[in-house]
Order: structure tokens, then C-alpha cells, then sequence
């Protein structure tokens, strides 16, 4: 059974460097146990199949898989899903907007000369987080107390944390120890910092989640974090968009995530460029024995 495949390049600042991720079209009929064996398989952060909308509202409806993981929303799959979409032929419903519909609700993706952009989701749940997590997290990277401006939950749907640091340098230098996390609640978290005055970017992102197998993973660039990350910098009164973020640079990735807009309207954009396409050969999941 051969299903459209496409591996859109998001949020790169030239051709590979930004976060790939593996979309499958026509995926009515897949089972989760098909979609999670496929998603496994591509060993990217994400997978996504896209599917019939089940409102008159959307375009498409999409299913986002991270390894074995499904969630709610992410950031770099709906760009890379909405230009997979687009790059299959078809058109939306409403000129210049495609609406995509997956668990946290409808998310509207501005198709812009260069660039796609998704209206950020509200976050579902936000705040400081408790001193000992905190300090849990601070002990986990290998830094101290002064070295953490701020922490917070930032979670739109994969369920984030983020820690203000000192330093872009700082940010650059971390090296998680996952072991040291011992609630699993907070092992998916972003560490950001704010550039200097003249800098090229106005922030340098990472972000850290522990996969199917438990290992510690850091993801290339991330649309969901920036877009949350957005949010409690501009409530908090630290920092307000228009902005420029830089992520991936551990990784050899030049990430450039464009944030635009104010309060409730947040819009996170960035090159999404189709760098594989094809189809893909679709058979019953292995069960390994």
C-alpha cells in the first residue's frame, strides 16, 4: 500500500539546517500501531499523517507523532504538515490561511512569500514551577542557583518547562544529565536566554525530551517551545515580538524562528521547504518476538 511521503525542512536558515520531519498523506485505514511503527522508523523528532478533516472548519486533519508518543500539537510538524499539504497540490479554503486541525483544537497556518506561520495555542498550563523542581532542573544542568533567572511551565501540549538562563553562553555550554530528573513531569524542557543588545538573534533556544527508550534527546529546532516560550517572555515583561530566536546551533543547525504579533494573537514562522518526496510502502507492523 503506498502512501505520498514528503520530509519537509522547518525553520532552516538554508538547506538542511533546519528540523526535519516525515509526513505521510492519504493515511486513512493506518492503525496507531502502523502510525507508531512508521514514526519509530523515521527516528526523527516527529512523524505526522494527515487525514480528513472532521469539521468544515479545517483543511486536513493531522496526527503528530513523536517516536512513539502522539501529541496534541507541535510546532515544526504543523509547518512541515501544512507545507507537505500544499506541495501534494491541494489549496485552501480560505486564500493565504491553511486551518489544521489535531488535539489541541484548529490552528491557522499564514502562508507568507518565504515562510509559513502558525498561530501559537494557548498555553494549558502555565505559572512558576515549584522550588524543588526547579532546583531539581538547575542540579540536572549542571549549574547553579544564579545561573537560573527564571523557570516555568510553558506547556501548549508536549509539555514543556523552561528555564531562563544567564547567558547565550551559558545556554550553548549545558549538558543535561537525565538521570538526575527524577519526575518524569519534567523531561521536556527548553533552556533560553536572552542575546545582547546588537546581536544577530534576540534569543538562543535548546530543548530536551527523553524518548520512547528513556535516552535524552535535543531536539534540532522547536516550533511548539518558541511559540510558548513567546508567550511567558511577553506576560512576564521580559521580552516582546516582533523577534528573531536562534535554535540548533549545538547540533550544527541553523534554526531561525520569526515571532510576530502580540497577546492573543502570537504568530511562529519560518522556511518550510520540501526536501524529500515520494511515496512509501505501507505493510502491517512488525511485532517483534
Amino acid at each position: 500500500m503506498l502512501k505520498p511521503f514528503r520530509q519537509v525542512d522547518v525553520f532552516g536558515d538554508g538547506p538542511f539546517m533546519g528540523n526535519p520531519v516525515a509526513v505521510i498523506a492519504e493515511a486513512e485505514g493506518l492503525t496507531d500501531e502502523q502510525m507508531r511503527t512508521i514514526s519509530r522508523w523515521t527516528n526523527l523528532s516527529e512523524c505526522t499523517f494527515l487525514l480528513p478533516a472532521t469539521t468544515a472548519e479545517a483543511d486536513y486533519r493531522v496526527r503528530i507523532f513523536a517516536l512513539d508518543k502522539e501529541l496534541p500539537f507541535a510546532g515544526h510538524p504543523t509547518l512541515g504538515s501544512a507545507r507537505a499539504w500544499l506541495d501534494l497540490g491541494h489549496e485552501p479554503r480560505s486564500a493565504g490561511v491553511v486551518v489544521q486541525e489535531c488535539g489541541v483544537g484548529l490552528v491557522p497556518v499564514q502562508i507568507g512569500d518565504q515562510t509559513l506561520s502558525f498561530g501559537a495555542p494557548g498555553l494549558v498550563r502555565s505559572g512558576p514551577v515549584p522550588k524543588a523542581a526547579r532546583q531539581m532542573l538547575t542540579e540536572a544542568l549542571g549549574l547553579t542557583a544564579d545561573q537560573v533567572l527564571d523557570a516555568a511551565w510553558v506547556d501548549n501540549g508536549p509539555g514543556w518547562v523552561a528555564l531562563l538562563l544567564e547567558s547565550a553562553e551559558t545556554v550553548l555550554g549545558v549538558t543535561p544529565d537525565l538521570s538526575m530528573i527524577t519526575d518524569p513531569e519534567y523531561r521536556h524542557f527548553g533552556v533560553v536566554a536572552l542575546q545582547p543588545q546588537g546581536a544577530d538573534t534576540a534569543l538562543e533556544l535548546r530543548a530536551f525530551f527523553s524518548d520512547d527508550t528513556g535516552a535524552l534527546r535535543e531536539d534540532p529546532v522547536t516550533g511548539s517551545l518558541n511559540a510558548s516560550v513567546a508567550q511567558w517572555l511577553e506576560y512576564s515583561g521580559k521580552m516582546s515580538p516582533p523577534y528573531v530566536a536562534s535554535q540548533g546551533t549545538v547540533l550544527q543547525r541553523r534554526g531561525r524562528i520569526h515571532v510576530e504579533g502580540d497577546g492573543e494573537s502570537l504568530w511562529v514562522g519560518g522556511r518550510a521547504e520540501v526536501a524529500v518526496s515520494g511515496t512509501i510502502e505501507v505493510g502491517e507492523p512488525t511485532v517483534q518476538r
